[in-house]
């Protein structure tokens, strides 16, 4: 090979190193953008289930949901967790919290439940405020009869929030 060549190669090369890289900045593998925010704050969530007919109250969801967002933002992106003024504001309440029948048997009895959970959520980003929203956030577990919920609880509260808490930070954080 001519040294000319190897000169072209390497300034080639050279040149596609240089926009990987710089390409690699913008983009994370979660999808996150967190702008120029760096840090961010999960305010405590109620739990106002109850107040919704036909919801209920369980102890310790609130504790356990406001948590679990605050987990998913510090593994799925570089912001800092702070207690006040942060860049990127987390709040709201657990607003449903419903056990409903879902198909029934021949002797008209319940053969699957449904538990729903559904959050309202307000996020506020003080360093782009053209991204704010408020809305709620809802999804559901499916489970036999037979199981009371007791059982499958902890089960269905993690498919839930890893559902609702993924469409939370899709909405917030994710620019797809």
């Amino acid at each position: 090979m001519s040294l000319k060549r190897v000169a072209l190669n390497r300034k080639a090369f050279s040149l596609f190193a240089a926009l990987l890289l710089c390409s690699c900045g913008v983009y994370n593998f979660t999808g996150g953008d967190v702008g120029t925010a760096k840090t961010f704050q999960v305010n405590y969530f109620q739990n106002y289930a109850s107040q919704t007919p036909g919801s209920v109250f369980d102890p310790g969801l609130d504790r356990d949901f406001t948590l679990a967002l605050q987990d998913l933002i510090n593994s799925q992106t570089s912001l800092d967790l702070v207690g006040t003024n942060g860049d990127l504001l987390y709040e709201g309440e657990i607003v449903e919290y419903r056990i409903s029948p879902m198909t029934a048997t021949a002797q008209q009895r319940a053969a699957q439940n449904r538990l729903t959970i559904a959050v309202n959520v307000r996020f506020y980003n003080n360093t782009k405020e053209d991204v704010n929203f408020e809305q709620r956030f809802s999804f559901f577990y499916d489970y036999p009869a037979t199981s009371q919920l007791a059982a499958v609880r902890d089960e269905a509260h993690l498919a839930i929030f890893e559902r609702i808490l993924q469409d939370i930070f899709n909405k917030s954080l994710a620019d797809w």
